[in-house]
């Protein structure tokens, strides 16, 4: 007989993943597009965390749309391609190895649907 598997719904939020990708790449609004690793280029797009902020995610599985940050076309690429992990994408610009994970988790409790005002940090 099969083992039943824990089958925890995986949170989702449309709105949300649609409101961080209409926003500017987070790297142009700390002040790193125009570094010589590569500046922002292409469309935002909303990058789920590879390490979540709540620590939530399953083996082969991305994290939940609670955390995602915004990053353009080009750093989207970069962070995934060459880098491999935010902890070594976020060094590389001289910022703190956790950055996506404070921006992920302001942006949802800031933008959440009991909040009625907008304080993004964008």
């Amino acid at each position: 007989m099969k083992k039943k598997r824990n089958s925890k719904k995986r949170f989702e939020d449309r709105n949300h993943l649609e409101m961080v990708a209409n926003m500017q790449c987070m790297m142009r609004t700390f002040g790193a597009s125009k570094s010589e690793i590569g500046g922002c280029s292409g469309p935002t797009q909303a990058h789920h965390l590879l390490r979540p902020y709540d620590g939530i995610r399953g083996m082969g599985m991305r994290s939940n749309d609670k955390n995602v940050i915004p990053l353009c076309q080009n750093h989207h690429t970069l962070l995934h391609t060459k880098y491999g992990s935010e902890k070594a994408f976020f060094t590389a610009y001289g910022m703190p190895e956790d950055m996506g994970k404070k921006i992920a988790e302001s942006l949802y409790i800031t933008n959440s649907p009991t909040k009625t005002t907008d304080d993004s940090p964008f």
